[in-house]
């Protein structure tokens, strides 16, 4: 169970560069979140089962007095009192232990697949504000390149090496990014808004997230055996396991249970006894056994029936893990192969801005095609952020996968 616990933790650490910040918010998360306290006290539910299932059956007691006693020679009765305690086969308590022990189990790794999928929509998240954030950024550095173009524009025009409609088509750029910049401010919002939601705090709270990510150079290697170690799946070995241990109590409760009491009679006085112990004491034993056991024959095979279904269900789960795993990598495997592109693009692009700017200091220069080489240089900036979340947001989805 400690080891299913820490694997659940294990993801937090595959971004370096925001390890710690990250890591933070997601065990605020944890600690916060009202469904991980369901889930948790689901868990102590289960676990408080095993002192329940430590128990023999209710001690029997009886008593019962002489109301109306018959004229008879013989010695009457006044009043008979019993006591009788069944015991059930041995191993039965040790069965039902086991079986509730192993339900605990059960819903400790739900508790464990639920933190997991937090700390994952967190992740998700904050990668989600990482691209806003960087984008407004972006956006905010083109409007201020596009404010000195502006200045040079109409500096041009002065001279009448520009006109006028360069410089209004310069201002309605920055009015497009200016408008950009306000839509993702809203966006902002939003996300924050859900992200705090999730972590059961105030919707306002500002979240802060790293300035800047960079896509590393290699990628761990994972393999589809490394799912195996993923909750989801050990959540069916540890049911696997609750129904073998249900099948052991079947059997245990299908042996004959036994009981030991005593009753004690007490006798009116009467010269017709002559012993010095007119009252009886009668030791009992009571065996109690299931000769119609159809009951349990059908339990037998329904526990069969069901390792069968769990055996399939984990199956499935499995395909779609691995399903999930190969898209995820394939999409992450896309993002680096855009982001090399993009890298590129951006470089030529920087190149030909200075090529621009050369031609500006001979005394010529074409603002069409300083407004298509800014549009260039932006559209490659955003689609390098919006690869770099793309990256991360599927290595968190990987981690979650398979460690």
């Amino acid at each position: 169970m400690r080891y299913i616990y820490i694997i659940g933790f294990v993801f937090f650490a595959f971004a370096e560069v925001n390890a710690q910040d990250l890591g933070i918010l997601i065990e605020e998360a944890i600690g916060n979140s009202p469904e991980i306290q369901k889930f948790d006290f689901q868990f102590q539910i289960a676990s408080e089962k095993v002192n329940e299932a430590n128990t023999l059956p209710n001690t029997e007691f009886n008593f019962g007095v002489m109301a109306i006693a018959p004229e008879m020679d013989n010695p009457m009765e006044r009043f008979k009192a019993s006591v009788m305690q069944m015991l059930p086969w041995f191993g039965t308590i040790s069965a039902r232990e086991n079986y509730a022990a192993s339900m605990a189990d059960a819903q400790f790794v739900e508790v464990t697949i639920a933190k997991r999928k937090l700390a994952l929509s967190v992740s998700q998240f904050y990668y989600l504000l990482y691209d806003i954030r960087a984008k407004q950024e972006v956006l905010d550095k083109n409007i201020a390149l596009l404010e000195t173009y502006e200045r040079l524009a109409l500096t041009s025009l002065e001279v009448g090496k520009a006109s006028a409609v360069d410089v209004l088509r310069l201002q309605i750029r920055q009015n497009e990014l200016q408008q950009e910049v306000e839509v993702l401010t809203q966006q902002n919002k939003g996300i924050q808004a859900a992200m705090n939601s999730l972590m059961n705090r105030q919707y306002d709270k500002e979240v802060s997230v790293v300035s800047a990510l960079e896509i590393p150079e290699d990628d761990n290697f994972y393999s589809y055996e490394s799912l195996s170690v993923n909750p989801e799946l050990l959540k069916y070995d540890k049911l696997y396991e609750s129904i073998e241990q249900s099948e052991l109590l079947n059997q245990k409760e299908s042996g004959p249970m036994v009981g030991f009491g005593v009753e004690y009679i007490n006798l009116e006085n009467s010269p017709m006894i002559t012993s010095s112990f007119k009252d009886m004491v009668m030791p009992m034993l009571s065996v109690s056994i299931p000769i119609f056991n159809t009951k349990y024959k059908s339990q037998t095979k329904q526990n069969e029936l069901r390792k069968q279904e769990i055996q399939s269900q984990k199956d499935e789960r499995l395909n779609v893990l691995k399903a999930d795993l190969s898209k995820a990598i394939s999409q992450r495997n896309q993002s680096r192969i855009k982001f090399n592109t993009q890298e590129q693009n951006l470089k030529q692009a920087e190149d030909a801005e200075e090529i621009l700017i050369k031609n500006y200091e001979t005394g010529t220069i074409n603002f069409n095609d300083v407004l298509d080489i800014q549009e260039l240089q932006l559209k490659f900036q955003m689609a390098q952020i919006e690869t770099i979340k793309l990256y991360y947001v599927q290595s968190a989805l990987i981690n979650y996968l398979t460690n």
